[in-house]
C-alpha cells in the first residue's frame, strides 16, 4: 500500500486528486491536505470584486465530492514538508506520513514586497476569492462616490491576465452605471510593454491590447516598479528600455487592484534541493523534484524561468491548460513509480488562454509557450466573453462530477477550433 498526499486543492489539486485516484492501485490511498474547505473557481475572481458573481456561484465544499471518490481529505493547512522524513507537519501539530507527496499549492501572494499593498493595507486583490469578495464590497462604495482607479502589477507578478481583465471588467461595469467619465483610470505594470503578459507578447498582442486600452481611455505606465503605497497615492517609478529609473510618479487613486508578487508557500520555503531561493518547487522534465524523486509538482508552484529578462522583473505565467497537462504527467508518473517503472509523460509546455473583458474578451495561443514559437496567435472578440462564461459553469459542473477529462483541452481548444496541440 502506498500514501500519496496532495498538498494544495485548487484547479491543479483538485485535477490531481482525482486523476490520481483513477490511476492507484486498488491498495493504495489518495489524501488532499488544504487550508480551504471550499473549491474556489479562481479565473472568476474578477467578476466576484464587482459583484457579477457572488463567492456561492464559484465556490463548492470540497468533502462531500472527495468522499464519493474515496479519496481522503484533510481541511487544515499545513506548516512544514519535511522531506527527510517523507512527513507533512499541519498547523495543528498532526504529522501525515506519504509515499509521494505532490505539490499543487499554487503560490503565495507576496504582498509585503511593496510597502501598503494588498488587502491589509490600501489596495485590492483577485487572487484568491476571500480577496475579490472584500475588493466587491468596496467596489459598491466606490461606484457611490467614484475617483480615480489604479489597477496592474506588481514586479515579479507572473500572471497578468487577471490584471487586464480586472481593468476592462471595471470600464465595463461604470459604462452600464453611466459613470464611467467620472473615473479616470491608469494601468500600471512590471511588463516591458501592454500586452507582454509575461509571455513576451503572443501574436500583435501589444497592437491589439493598446488598442483596446485607448478605445477605453485607460493610460498606462510600463516598466513601472510600485515602490510604496499611501492611503489614495501610490508611487511608481517608471524605467527605461535599459533599466534607468526614467521618470517617478504619485498617482492619485479612490480604488485600486495590484497583482503582487508571487513566491513559494511557507511550508516548502527554503527547503534545499526542494524550492529555489523564491519556493517555487523545483521539478524535472517528468514533474519530479530532482533530490526527493517522490516529490512531484504542478501549477503555479513549480518553478520555470521568465520567458526573457526584462528592465523590471516579471515572471512567466502557467495557465489552465499547462496546469491540466502538469498534473497529467505527473499522475501517470507516480503511477509508473508504484509499479517500477521509469516515469516517460511529460507535460505540454502551451499556453491558452480566454480573458474577459466585460463585455468583450481575448484569445490566445503561445505554443510553445516560450519564443521561437510553432503557433503565436491572438484574437479579440464577444464571442471571447461568452465562451468564458459558458467555461465557468462547465468547469464546475465537472470538477463536481470528479471527472478527469482533460477540460482545457476539450473545451477551450474546441472553442478555438484547434483540435490538440502537438
Amino acid at each position: 500500500m502506498a500514501h500519496i498526499v496532495i498538498l494544495g486543492a485548487g484547479i491543479g489539486g483538485m485535477s490531481a486528486a482525482y486523476e490520481m485516484q483513477e490511476n492507484i492501485r486498488p491498495t493504495d490511498k489518495v489524501t488532499v491536505i488544504s487550508s480551504n474547505e471550499n473549491f474556489s473557481f479562481t479565473p472568476s475572481n474578477p467578476w466576484v470584486a464587482v459583484n457579477w458573481r457572488t463567492k456561492e456561484d464559484i465556490q463548492f465544499p470540497i468533502a462531500p465530492y472527495f468522499e464519493r471518490k474515496d479519496i481522503g481529505f484533510i481541511p487544515t493547512a499545513a506548516k512544514r514538508v519535511h522531506p527527510e522524513k517523507n512527513q507533512v507537519e499541519l498547523t495543528d501539530g498532526r504529522f501525515i506520513d506519504y509515499d509521494y507527496l505532490m505539490v499543487t499549492t499554487g503560490p503565495r501572494l507576496a504582498f509585503e514586497e511593496v510597502e501598503g499593498l494588498g488587502p491589509d493595507h490600501h489596495t485590492h486583490s483577485v487572487c484568491t476569492t476571500e480577496h475579490a469578495v472584500k475588493a466587491g464590497k468596496a467596489w459598491d462604495d466606490f461606484v457611490k462616490d467614484p475617483g480615480p482607479i489604479i489597477c496592474g502589477a506588481a514586479p515579479l507578478a507572473s500572471c497578468f491576465g487577471p490584471a487586464y481583465e480586472f481593468a476592462f471588467i471595471m470600464d465595463t461595469d461604470l459604462r452600464k452605471r453611466k459613470i464611467r467619465n467620472k473615473v479616470p483610470m491608469t494601468y500600471v505594470t512590471s511588463e516591458p510593454y501592454i500586452g507582454h503578459l509575461g509571455l513576451g507578447g503572443v501574436g500583435d498582442s501589444k497592437g491589439l491590447m493598446e488598442s483596446a486600452m485607448r478605445e477605453r481611455h485607460i493610460k498606462w505606465i510600463t516598466n513601472a516598479k510600485i515602490t510604496k503605497v499611501e492611503a489614495g497615492k501610490m508611487f511608481v517609478a517608471e524605467h527605461d528600455e535599459s533599466g534607468n529609473l526614467k521618470k517617478e510618479h504619485e498617482l492619485p487613486f479612490k480604488y485600486s487592484m495590484v497583482l503582487p508578487a508571487f513566491k513559494g508557500v511557507d511550508a516548502v520555503f527554503g527547503l534545499e534541493g526542494v524550492a529555489n531561493p523564491r519556493g517555487f518547487i523545483l521539478i524535472d522534465e517528468y514533474q519530479r523534484n530532482p533530490k526527493y524523486q517522490n516529490i512531484y509538482s504542478a501549477g503555479v508552484c513549480v518553478a520555470i524561468p521568465p520567458v526573457e529578462a526584462t528592465p523590471v522583473p516579471t515572471g512567466a505565467p502557467k495557465t489552465g491548460y499547462m496546469i491540466e497537462t502538469m498534473v497529467t504527467a505527473a499522475a501517470h508518473n507516480i503511477r509508473n513509480a508504484l509499479d517500477g517503472k521509469a516515469p516517460d509523460q511529460k507535460a505540454t509546455w502551451n499556453a491558452i488562454c480566454l480573458a474577459d473583458f466585460g463585455d468583450t474578451g481575448a484569445a490566445f495561443v503561445a505554443l510553445p509557450q516560450i519564443p521561437p514559437r510553432n503557433v503565436n496567435w491572438y484574437k479579440e472578440g464577444k464571442w471571447v466573453h461568452l465562451a468564458k462564461v459558458a467555461f465557468e459553469k462547465y468547469f464546475i459542473r465537472k470538477m463536481k462530477k470528479g471527472t478527469t477529462e482533460p477540460l482545457y483541452e476539450k473545451y477551450v481548444l474546441g472553442t478555438l477550433g484547434i483540435k490538440k496541440l502537438k
